[in-house]
């Protein structure tokens, strides 16, 4: 399949899941999926299904890696947090509609690859770390939005700390084990209000660093 067609294709998907945002669509237009995943799985970088990379984790469909995006609503003006680097994929795409992203990974070897694929993309807006995302980034707080790129059963407390005022969080939330729901938690003067969007399912989001040696 010639690439202009296999883009055109890519794009209408996105769009039939409810993708609608332009710079959303022109930020995944131009982040190359398939750089982000290993041997045999590239040839399957532009179907609409989430994929395993090392680690035991995964990539998610493009569908919603573009909705979530979507409901985070960034702007050129916005410091991004995410939680959960995986292959690097999210951070790219935020990288394209942020002015600053900082990514963290609980791998060091994702972490590492991630941050070796976004050098190659010249992404240098994208700071990636090998850290314990439940605690978020304390040295970089606060942020105008927060995306956890794994399920837990509450927001973290210490991420929704880490939120400016006016600022947004979006994160799958349910039990690990079962299909989760996508929120949407805006900060407001007056507290915080909560947005459901589809179920997903995602990897849990697990606290600390792993405890055998993770090259």
């Amino acid at each position: 399949m010639e690439h202009a067609e296999r883009q055109m294709q890519f794009l209408f998907r996105l769009r039939s899941k409810g993708v609608t945002n332009s710079a959303v669509l022109e930020a995944m237009e131009g982040i190359p999926r398939e750089n982000f995943l290993d041997g045999l799985f590239q040839d399957r970088a532009y179907e609409d299904v989430a994929l395993p990379i090392p680690s035991g984790q995964t990539i998610s469909a493009p569908s919603v890696v573009g909705l979530m995006t979507q409901a985070l609503d960034v702007t050129s003006r916005c410091k991004v947090l995410e939680v959960g680097t995986g292959s690097g994929y999210q951070a790219a795409v935020l990288s394209r509609l942020a002015r600053r992203v900082y990514t963290v990974e609980r791998h060091k070897s994702l972490a590492r690859i991630a941050a070796q694929r976004l050098e190659a993309l010249n992404i240098t807006n994208a700071v990636v770390l090998h850290s314990d995302g439940t605690s978020g980034l304390v040295d970089q707080a606060p942020f105008d939005r927060i995306m956890v790129t794994a399920a837990a059963e509450d927001v973290p407390a210490p991420l929704l700390s880490q939120l400016r005022d006016g600022g947004a969080l979006v994160m799958p939330v349910g039990h690990s084990d079962q299909v989760q729901t996508l929120i949407k938690v805006m900060k407001t003067s007056d507290g915080l209000e909560y947005k459901e969007f589809q179920d997903v399912r995602f990897v849990p989001l697990v606290e600390g660093l792993p405890t055998r040696l993770d090259i």
